[in-house]
């Protein structure tokens, strides 16, 4: 579990979420295609004035209390029929539209609509009429929570229904405004060009919905359940405001060094300056960005100015890199720890050690394992310390420090993890529970499987272990060589371990299909959904399924 006196910005408590409802009114076009109802607020709103949103507002008690008024699905969950009928009545109240039926179960009108004041109570006229809400037909898209850093935040369940036939929307004119039917992508446009203002979770809605052809299309893949929820986080790009939801890349970096949300973390890549992660954590990037590294290679110093600093991956051979690395430190190198041999990792290691004696100071001993003779000729690597499976480094504050700070540690456990490279290791920092992954585990990317030094049941076998240590030691947090640090430890190790069996399957599929096939012609049918240019790295790990494969003997198992 991460130390909480080690982040970097004292903690606020964010604001309770408000519950809230929105319903998403979706009608096809005769000409093709089909459109979402939208509509704009008051510019006199307390939240979002002049936005344009969907229909939606407060949930309120008498929508818990209605149950029994409802037309619904059996099985609905009670706060999820309470949300759609907040969804519905503040539909009728914004917009005058009304998802209803007569007890006979026809459909409710316009002349329904035309009869009600929507600005009386709700129940007792729909009674009169002999109608009921009807939920049936409302299944919920989304859920949303806004950012933690407002001072006003709702918790807002998304649903989505065809437009009652018949009916017209008028806008009440005092919360809502000039309602207005438009295609997804022609609303973004329209924000894009400055016309549309709209918030984050619309706009991210509207892109997802945009990919879906029809309204049929829509409804059958809510039916099976919601399709996401989200609660975005926010840091600094380029000094502006840039939000991003869970599946995005900085995401777990921000929940690790922000959890409170508040907007204070710099996102952009450079190299000139090691980036503080924790009070006790730096990350300084290589600039050797590419097609295989990224934004770069990702240097780590652990520790602080009583313990001294221990560097993990001290990247390619690149003095200016290990200077800034040196510098970061306050030249205190206690230990140097690389994750594996490959050439943008362990050359960085010898330099920054040779640098630490340069100074004048005591010579860091390097710790790794050494390459195994599959390793290329520039992967070769030979460690002082051999760095052993479950073996610890330790730094500690020393002499007089260590009698005023005393319960300062930072505890290194090698985790031994062959596949992406024979001597590949991951750490774990004990004391806080986080995970620097090397090119095990990567943001962005999958790792290159790269035979033979790297061995595809062997990597498979290897995510199995993180997985195991991450459930036993609460690990949330992986900190890889390429990339922004990763949030929801096991679910993405999950999720790698199910994308490469899914690639594998691909592989034996295409091998049975084409069993005299080359290389190319199988990487052309395995990896089709992956841009052409990338095809010839591709090979490299679809040759390591190939082995695999075979030495499973799947390719002759049939189903």
């Amino acid at each position: 579990m991460l130390r909480p006196e080690q982040l970097l910005h004292p903690q606020r408590v964010p604001v309770t979420p408000l519950e809230a409802s929105t319903l998403l009114l979706l009608r096809d076009r005769p000409e093709g295609g089909w459109e979402v109802l939208m509509t704009r607020r008051s510019d006199k709103a307390s939240f979002v004035p002049g936005a344009y949103v969907f229909p939606g507002g407060g949930i309120e008690a008498q929508d818990a209390q209605a149950h029994a008024q409802v037309a619904h699905r059996d099985g609905m969950a009670p706060g999820a029929l309470t949300a759609a009928i907040a969804a519905l009545r503040e539909s009728l109240e914004e917009m005058g539209l009304l998802l209803a039926v007569h007890a006979d179960g026809r459909p409710a009108t316009q002349a329904d609509v035309d009869a009600l004041d929507r600005h009386a109570p709700l129940w007792p006229q729909l009674a009169q009429r002999g109608l009921r809400l009807d939920v049936r037909g409302v299944w919920q898209l989304a859920h949303w929570t806004a950012d933690r850093n407002l001072p006003k935040r709702f918790a807002v369940p998304f649903f989505v229904a065809r437009m009652p036939a018949g009916q017209t929307p008028v806008a009440d004119e005092a919360e809502q405004f000039e309602p207005v039917w438009i295609q997804p992508q022609q609303a973004l446009d329209r924000h894009a060009a400055g016309q549309m203002p709209m918030i984050f979770p619309t706009l991210r809605t509207l892109a997802r919905l945009a990919r879906y052809p029809s309204v049929q299309a829509v409804l059958d893949a809510v039916a099976a359940g919601p399709l996401w929820a989200s609660a975005p986080r926010s840091g600094l790009l380029r000094g502006e405001q840039h939000r991003c939801m869970e599946d995005e890349a900085p995401f777990g970096e921000l929940a690790m060094v922000c959890p409170d949300g508040q907007i204070l973390h710099p996102l952009d890549w450079q190299s000139e300056r090691a980036v503080p992660l924790r009070k006790n954590l730096w990350r300084l990037t290589a600039p050797n960005a590419n097609v295989m590294t990224g934004p770069g290679t990702n240097s780590y110093l652990v520790g602080e100015a009583a313990t001294g600093f221990i560097a993990i991956d001290p990247g390619p051979a690149d003095a200016d890199h290990v200077q800034r690395l040196w510098e970061a430190a306050g030249g205190d190198v206690r230990h140097i720890v690389c994750t594996h041999s490959h050439a943008d990792h362990s050359p960085g290691a010898f330099l920054l050690q040779a640098l630490c004696v340069q100074q004048g100071r005591d010579k860091p001993l390097i710790h790794g394992l050494p390459s195994a003779p599959t390793a290329r000729a520039n992967s070769q690597f030979v460690p002082d310390v051999v760095l052993q499976d479950g073996e610890r480094i330790t730094l500690a504050p020393l002499g007089l420090e260590a009698e005023k700070a005393s319960s300062i540690r930072h505890t290194l456990r090698a985790v031994h993890t062959p596949g992406h490279a024979a001597n590949h290791l991951c750490l774990l920092l004990e004391e806080d529970a986080l995970l620097f992954s090397g090119d095990h585990i990567l943001n962005g990317t999958t790792p290159v499987i790269d035979i033979p030094d790297g061995n595809m049941r062997d990597y498979l076998d290897s995510l199995d272990k993180l997985a195991a240590l991450c459930a036993a030691q609460g690990v949330e947090f992986v900190l890889p060589a390429h990339g922004y640090v990763l949030g929801d430890a096991l679910g993405v190790i999950a999720r790698l371990k199910a994308h490469r069996l899914a690639r594998e399957a691909k592989v034996l599929a295409a091998m049975r299909q084409q069993p005299e096939g080359s290389v190319q012609d199988w990487v052309a049918q395995a990896y089709a959904d992956t841009p052409t240019a990338l095809w010839k790295l591709a090979e490299r790990s679809l040759m390591a399924h190939v082995e695999r494969i075979r030495a499973l003997g799947l390719l002759h198992v049939t189903d």
